[in-house]
């Protein structure tokens, strides 16, 4: 198991959970909203906007986290998270905040203290990159966008 070592902000509210798995085989911690008491942030269809989570994490060398939507939340209310999946490296150290977009055909609210986004942690492999002449060939060759099949 990972540790991904946690601080909170300067003025969060000490009372909204950490990032956690809501079941057992949960691949995604969820991660909450932390906003000034009493806020709300209300999301016009089409809007987007920075939601704090009140925290800074670090996170080990050689993985990053991944934020990712929630499922429910993309089902029911058109709820994305518009660079999905957003990546967290292992040398930042800045406020954790989510961008969240209103893809749906309704006003949102996002109140303080629920569940976001999900937080995936992943190994992260870095290559080389070689400046070359040729290609090697496979099958598929440049066949691109729709190339294999519909869609």
């Amino acid at each position: 198991m990972v540790a991904i070592r946690v601080i909170r902000e300067e003025g969060a509210d000490v009372s909204v959970p950490l990032p956690s798995y809501e079941t057992l085989g949960a691949a995604g911690a969820d991660v909450r909203a932390n906003l000034p008491e009493g806020a709300s942030i209300f999301l016009e269809p089409g809007q987007r906007a920075l939601v704090p989570t009140g925290l800074r994490i670090e996170i080990p060398a050689g993985y990053e986290v991944q934020v990712r939507p929630r499922s429910g939340l993309a089902l029911k209310h058109g709820i994305t998270l518009p660079n999905t999946p957003g990546t967290i490296d292992s040398d930042y150290r800045g406020p954790l905040g989510v961008i969240v977009m209103n893809a749906g055909q309704d006003r949102f609210e996002v109140t303080h203290g629920e569940r976001i986004a999900q937080l995936i942690v992943a190994p992260v492999v870095q290559a080389t990159f070689e400046l070359t002449e040729n290609l090697g060939e496979t099958e598929r060759g440049s066949g691109g966008f729709g190339s294999t099949g519909r869609g």
